[in-house]
């Protein structure tokens, strides 16, 4: 059976209006209990990647500690136009470090 997941994305209206010309399904949240919420339920709506700005993903990091425990829906942080936190590379960074076992960024 193939599982066609769905790719949503999160954060301001403004930051994340671009990426609807791509396909993914669009979120807008102005609080990170708006956010939290959202989260819970794109994971029960057959959600396997969501994207999450920076800036609110930042205010929420218990919710993105809980999801990567979790095989679905991947969070992957993405930096905006407004500003770059830098911790969407980070993780990266790490997960990459914690598959090969060294910093190879």
């Amino acid at each position: 059976m193939v599982n066609n997941y769905k790719i949503g994305i999160i954060g301001k209206q403004d930051a994340i209006l671009p990426y609807r010309i791509i396909g993914f399904d669009l979120f807008p949240v102005l609080t990170p209990e708006e956010a939290n919420k959202t989260i819970d339920q794109l994971s029960e709506e057959n959600y396997g990647i969501v994207f999450i700005t920076e800036e609110i993903a930042q205010a929420i990091p218990d919710t993105i500690r809980e999801y990567d425990t979790k095989v679905t829906p991947a969070i992957i942080l993405l930096p905006t136009h407004e500003k770059n936190l830098g911790i969407g590379l980070q993780r990266i960074r790490e997960n990459v470090e914690k598959a090969v076992g060294a910093d190879i960024l």
